[in-house]
């Protein structure tokens, strides 16, 4: 007696899940250019480390005479695997079963890859393509319900585990074509989330819109990329499905498996004493000249450590992932050819969520500072920017990760406190400036009276500006220890490196500091 005949049957269903949507199905799938969900999980994981779980859920196709004769697929797939070597959970729907709409299989495989990441403790990486909910249910388009349409009352909402994952594992996500309602939110739900240039994100689609509001308009119209990286709710564009999967595999380089580790160190050829001649001028003497904010980062970090997050969106804030000698650092700077680097409502949103997920993950942050303060005018008032700059603030406030600032140009106004945190090590460029307002604005402000009584007013408001400058130099503030060190623009590599290499001997990673952690 053996068991052999059912071990057969086993085999029978995973060759038929092998199928997917059928041959049709994945055809067409082709031709639009896009990998099916097997093939993207083998592209981005490591060689023959998938290990698919619930590989044979879904619904068997009986004949007459009760014999298997086909299969419908869970069309969510799910599994562990590794990513240079190290330990992860991948899942996503399969769009040539229902468009990736869930069916009863699929939906509950989704729902248990957060389950399982809480488990392990080790990245989630979720690879989307499909809608949401059907009105017809997961159980088809049948008018007889052959399935229970709404959970228990008693159930664990599945939400809950979207939103526990966020403070514990590195969630990484990708939208590699029409990304619609419940598939949308888990693609936000997410420390970094990259989209292709074919793909959309929709919270319905354009029948839906149509139906509701009697708009006609197309998927890319409502999000394609050009929407939605100015909107934040994608933080990276990527050409296609390869460098989409290539940049997650890049961000989770930069991160610990959890919230309880901290982040890898790797290897690298960088010398630490590198000291680059070109920082001594990059910064113009003319205060109204740009420079490159992202070449002076590029001078002082390790070479070809920069990974750039949300580009396109708060463009006036830079934040980066890189590294300082091999371990990670996370980078924000102003980018003064965005309104002179000022902080707008978007640029503060965008620095609050990145300092939340940095802190989560207990990866130090180095500031570089040219801060000329908060937006200002009508529409900067109406985006409530004092409120999310405020936000932002706080944000900086209660993090309790090494923090460096340089202070490489201008701190001006409230906004400059977003840019040291408590007990951070601050450094400044002969080139700093500071002040309760630029000298420009400040001058007219103070100084109206005396400048309109004068007999030559242009040459008074010069002789003023000139004056203020003066105040604002770092050498005062240097004089008063009001900085640990004014240095020459050629040193910030190794010092940084010297108080990093400190700040991380006496880091902690205590899971309960905090109630909250990181929101989308």
């Amino acid at each position: 007696m053996s068991w052999e005949k059912d071990v057969k049957e086993i085999k029978k269903r995973e060759d038929l899940v092998l199928k997917q949507g059928g041959e049709e199905a994945v055809e067409s799938h082709h031709k639009k250019g896009r990998k099916t969900i097997r093939e993207r999980i083998d592209f981005i994981l490591d060689k023959e480390t998938f290990d698919e779980i619930g590989k044979i859920a879904g619904s068997p196709i009986y004949d007459d005479e009760n014999r298997l004769e086909g299969y419908v697929p869970a069309n969510f797939l799910l599994g562990f695997g590794k990513i240079n070597t190290r330990d992860v959970i991948i899942g996503g729907e399969d769009f040539t079963l229902k468009g990736g709409s869930p069916n009863a299989a699929g939906l509950r495989k989704s729902i248990y890859t957060e389950e399982l990441a809480l488990k392990y403790k080790i990245p989630l990486i979720r690879l989307h393509e499909g809608g949401g909910g059907s009105v017809a249910g997961t159980g088809g388009a049948s008018k007889k319900s052959t399935t229970p349409n709404s959970d228990p009352v008693f159930s664990k909402n599945r939400f809950q585990t979207l939103a526990e994952c966020l403070g514990i594992v590195p969630v990484a996500t990708a939208a590699l074509g029409p990304v619609a309602g419940l598939p949308a939110a888990r693609l936000v739900a997410s420390h970094f989330s990259v989209m292709t240039k074919s793909s959309q994100v929709l919270i319905a689609g354009p029948a839906v819109v149509k139906r509701a509001l009697g708009i006609d308009v197309s998927k890319e119209e409502l999000g394609g990329h050009e929407i939605h990286l100015k909107s934040g709710v994608v933080d990276n564009l990527a050409e296609d499905e390869e460098e989409a999967l290539f940049q997650i595999k890049t961000f989770l380089s930069y991160l610990p498996d959890n919230c309880f580790n901290l982040p890898p160190v790797e290897s690298t050829s960088d010398i630490i004493e590198r000291n680059e001649d070109e920082l001594l001028s990059i910064i113009p003497k003319d205060r109204r000249k740009t420079y490159n904010m992202r070449k002076l980062i590029k001078l002082v970090i390790d070479k070809n450590s920069l990974f750039e997050i949300s580009r396109n969106y708060g463009s006036s804030l830079i934040t980066c992932l890189g590294r300082l000698n091999g371990r990670s650092i996370a980078i924000l700077a102003n980018d003064c050819m965005f309104y002179a680097g000022a902080m707008t409502a978007e640029a503060a949103l965008k620095l609050r969520r990145f300092v939340d997920f940095v802190n989560t993950f207990n990866i130090p942050i180095i500031s570089f500072v040219d801060e000329p303060g908060f937006m200002i005018g009508p529409d900067s008032e109406k985006a409530g920017t004092i409120r999310h700059g405020t936000s932002a603030i706080s944000a900086v406030m209660q993090s309790q990760i090494p923090w460096a600032s340089i202070i490489v140009r201008k701190v001006f106004g409230v906004a400059g406190a977003a840019h040291f945190a408590p007990d951070g090590y601050t450094l400044s460029w002969p080139s700093a400036e500071t002040g309760a307002l630029p000298v420009e604005g400040g001058v007219a402000i103070a100084f109206k009276s005396e400048i309109e009584n004068s007999s030559n007013p242009d040459i008074k408001r010069k002789e003023l500006e000139e004056l203020l400058a003066k105040r604002s130099s770092p050498f005062p503030r240097s004089e008063n220890f009001s900085v640990h060190e004014l240095i020459d623009p050629r040193e910030t590599r190794i010092k940084l490196i010297s108080w990093l290499e400190l700040a991380v001997k006496s880091q902690k990673t205590d899971a309960k500091k905090f109630k909250v952690t990181m929101r989308p």
